[in-house]
């Protein structure tokens, strides 16, 4: 594309930016909570990031957070600092209705759901995927897990590019599990944002894709004090 339009450099930078802005907007700020009664949300985290010279143990990159309902494919992908219980349960609350089945693994963060309104089922992953007597299972985001971090370059994986790379997957998924138009998605919220007569417009990070060329990633460090392994080539 950029040949056979002559496009430059930062002529598709600032259209990445802007489709990742849109993006943003229709998922995250204008977001529609995920779950209720009778709908089971499963939610986990992950460490996005590459290993050093590409082989031994992962330590550079983004924590992030998620939650998929079964029932509509619908999903939210949220880049967080750490992976406490005040974090996560705030992220919680503000995605997951109350009354929600909750499925997670045995993460000590989410030790106090049954008290939050939700029916909490966790699956242990140090003795299976999913749990022989119950079937609990958190199968569904791990597996987004992998098509997410499968649909964002392996450069310019910087802290202030991920909140828009994670909305515009969340997007693309939304209009997959929906059979929806992602053009004219895309324009519908374009117009919503842009709407001159909307004074809650917000613009995403404008200033922070400047660089979006840049490989360097030596600059994240999404390590915490938590005690999961983030090993493996997809990090769950």
């Amino acid at each position: 594309m950029k040949v056979q339009l002559r496009f430059s450099n930062q002529v598709l930078t600032d259209w990445s930016s802007f489709c990742r802005e849109v993006s943003y907007d229709a998922m995250v700020v204008r977001k529609v909570k995920l779950g209720g009664c009778g709908r089971t949300v499963e939610i986990d985290e992950s460490k996005f990031g590459r290993r050093k010279h590409h082989r031994g143990h992962r330590v550079e990159g983004q924590w992030v957070f998620g939650g998929y309902e079964r029932e509509t494919g619908n999903c939210f992908m949220i880049p967080v600092e750490n992976r406490t219980a005040e974090t996560l349960l705030a992220i919680i609350k503000d995605w997951i209705k109350p009354g929600t089945t909750i499925i997670s693994d045995c993460w000590r963060a989410y030790n106090t759901l049954n008290n939050e309104g939700y029916q909490h089922l966790t699956v242990n992953h140090s003795l299976h995927f999913k749990d022989p007597e119950t079937g609990v299972h958190s199968n569904t985001i791990e597996s987004s897990w992998r098509h997410s971090k499968a649909s964002m370059s392996n450069y310019c994986r910087k802290k202030a590019f991920y909140a828009g790379y994670l909305a515009k997957f969340m997007f693309t998924k939304h209009c997959r599990s929906h059979n929806l138009d992602p053009t004219a998605e895309f324009f519908k919220h374009a117009g919503i944002l842009y709407d001159a007569n909307n004074k809650d417009n917000m613009i995403f990070n404008d200033g922070d894709y400047g660089d979006d060329d840049d490989d360097s990633d030596d600059d994240d460090d999404g390590n915490d004090d938590g005690e999961k392994d983030v090993d493996n080539n997809d990090d769950k």
